[in-house]
């Protein structure tokens, strides 16, 4: 059973917007601009939820784990970086959900924060042209500090600027990352069931509940002791 939180921290691809569309164009024209084959959306969306320069390296190489060269990605991120800041919003979209969600937890005064590993150069403007970065009292990009998910620190910095503990915190996630944040931070973790979590089931990370929309978060909060 959830415990009520005052705190709900939001992560931002494959939580609130779908992002996939955008990076898998921007990752197909870099490898095209290399001279290589495009590799699709399909393939793309196992690769995301690491940042935009994990994504790379994995693009590169064509697999989850490795590393390409350090020539290959010297040469290949500028081209994607150049690509993703023209396209960080041609594609993308809120989650169906989301804004429900989003209006329903402002309405019961929850204090909103997000928390991302995307770069605030893409973050920022992403949630500004999809209209929602205005719900958020605290917005913390993947280079906002030392250290980013899954290490606990983004959770723990939001945390402590709005004045909870860990314990009246909730983390809304969908990925292994989000859920090693939220423990070793001391939140409670609920995810979304369709996010980006390299193609495994994120049941098997023990999220305290699963859901399949935003919407469902009123039931699941007014339920909670």
């Amino acid at each position: 059973m959830l415990k009520k939180p005052q705190m709900i921290l939001i992560d931002v691809d494959g939580t609130l917007v779908d992002s996939v569309p955008d990076l898998a164009y921007c990752v197909d024209q870099m490898m095209k601009a290399l001279g290589r084959p495009p590799h699709g959306e399909a393939k793309v969306r196992n690769w995301v939820g690491n940042g935009v320069e994990r994504l790379c390296r994995r693009a590169l190489i064509g697999q989850l784990d490795g590393e390409p060269s350090d020539a290959d990605f010297d040469k290949a991120y500028p081209i994607f970086l150049d690509l993703y800041a023209e396209n960080t919003a041609k594609r993308s979209a809120l989650y169906p959900g989301v804004r429900e969600g989003l209006d329903y937890l402002q309405a019961a005064d929850y204090k909103l924060g997000c928390v991302t590993n995307k770069a605030a150069q893409f973050t920022l403007p992403l949630l500004k042209d999809l209209g929602i970065h205005d719900v958020f009292e605290i917005i913390v990009c993947g280079d906002t500090l030392a250290e980013k998910k899954p290490h606990p620190l983004p959770l723990l910095h939001a945390a402590e600027h709005l004045g909870v503990t860990p314990r009246q915190s909730l983390m809304l996630g969908d990925s292994m990352s989000d859920v090693k944040a939220a423990r070793a931070a001391g939140f409670q973790i609920v995810c979304m069931s369709y996010g980006y979590n390299h193609g495994e089931d994120i049941r098997d990370y023990h999220p305290d509940a699963v859901i399949d929309s935003m919407v469902e978060l009123k039931g699941l909060l007014e339920a909670a002791e």
